[in-house]
């Protein structure tokens, strides 16, 4: 163990441990589900050191490495101090529209709370792509989309990954110009855009059907008036990106030829009195700075965007599984381990366990859908386990 550790700690793994901790999560992915995907589902939780805090700032305890960070998440506790380190995860989820497969977890890290789990999850993700894996689509909440584009976005960009994320509420909405275009969301948009379609947040949790279908009416009327993608981005990150009426999404009196269009296409009523750039050209470079933090896969927030978004929460129900008391449970006091090499490599071995579990039941769950195939059923599907009103209402009628 002593040779893992690092001879002047910093908050984060010795390289050997690294390699180390990710030679172990690899092996227990199986090698027929090694390929299967290329996306990744990201997030970091908190891990209670079993030490107690040092009694008065810049004291001494059991546990040296170990700091004061903040829980997150919806959960009552989820909002308090605690002291102890950052677990960060990728979890592997479907291709969009792909078929189910094991949510395994491909690599891990842990790091003190006094570093970024952002920053700090950043080279784990580069040596998974240097050892040859692909990198697809990397879903995250707004905690990451909101860093720094080069500490998050611009990294994982040059690495080929693509970028499925729950934007920030800061990072919402009308952020500036480009060429007269204005930058919303991730993308550039026609200078006479309704001010009600730039500023669409996403859809309430909860939403009913006509809100829904409401929500993504006017998400796809903002998209007629995007700027769209001509070409992908090229060596320098740069691309292009047509007129929306050049393109034939919209009509404009400043581009004549598409008042031909039918008018089921949106009509620009008062174009610019003096047109900036975009309403010259018919196509724009884009550098990579001006959509560099919050430039996606999919439109913001489209019905696109949160379908595929919603895979994301694999990452959270792989935290929820090694925190389950009547499973592998790492939480404080069932995880005696202090120090930063032993919780990792002890944090290691239950995801280990936990990739083991899941891929039994998953095997087992498909040979029993093919029983039933055979046999002429459908699939077998799990009952709700949550209870609404209406079924305590109607579950008792008078």
């Amino acid at each position: 163990m002593a040779a893992l550790e690092k001879d002047h700690p910093d908050g984060a793994p010795s390289d050997a441990c690294a390699e180390v901790l990710d030679a172990l999560v690899e092996a227990s992915v199986a090698v027929e589900w090694k390929e299967s995907s290329s996306a990744l589902a990201i997030d970091w939780t908190d891990h209670e050191s079993f030490a107690r805090p040092p009694l008065t700032p810049g004291g001494t305890c059991a546990d040296p490495e170990a700091s004061w960070g903040h829980r997150r998440g919806d959960h009552p506790g989820q909002h308090e101090a605690f002291y102890g380190y950052y677990l960060s995860a990728a979890t592997m989820v479907r291709q969009e529209h792909g078929q189910a497969l094991p949510e395994l977890v491909r690599r891990i890290t842990i790091s003190a709370c006094d570093l970024d789990p952002v920053v700090a999850f950043i080279p784990v993700i580069e040596r998974l792509a240097g050892s040859g894996v692909a990198l697809g689509d990397i879903l995250a909440d707004s905690g990451y989309a909101h860093r720094r584009a080069e500490h998050w976005a611009l990294p994982l960009r040059s690495l080929g990954a693509r970028l499925v994320v729950e934007l920030h509420p800061n990072d919402r909405g009308p952020k500036g110009t480009y060429a007269g275009a204005i930058i919303a969301n991730g993308n550039l948009y026609c200078p006479a855009t309704p001010r009600s379609l730039l500023e669409l947040g996403p859809l309430a949790r909860g939403g009913t059907e006509e809100q829904t279908a409401a929500h993504d009416h006017q998400s796809a009327e903002a998209a007629r008036y995007k700027l769209g993608r001509i070409c992908a981005d090229d060596a320098d990150g740069y691309h292009r990106v047509a007129c929306p009426a050049v393109a034939g999404k919209l009509r404009c009196p400043a581009r004549p030829e598409s008042m031909t269009l039918p008018y089921s296409r949106p009509e620009v009523l008062a174009p610019p009195q003096q047109p900036p750039t975009c309403c010259q050209q018919q196509t724009l470079t884009v550098p990579p700075e001006v959509t560099a933090k919050t430039a996606q896969a999919h439109d913001y927030p489209s019905k696109a965007h949160r379908d595929s978004y919603t895979r994301r929460t694999a990452v959270e129900r792989a935290f929820s599984s090694v925190k389950d008391p009547a499973s592998t449970d790492i939480s404080r006091g069932w995880c005696r381990v202090m120090g930063l090499t032993p919780i990792t490599i002890f944090v290691a071995c239950a995801f280990v366990i936990r990739n083991c579990r899941v891929l039994d039941a998953f095997q087992t769950r498909r040979k029993q859908d093919q029983l039933r195939a055979a046999a002429g059923m459908p699939p077998r599907i799990r009952k709700r386990r949550r209870r609404t009103l209406t079924d305590l209402v109607t579950a008792s009628p008078p």
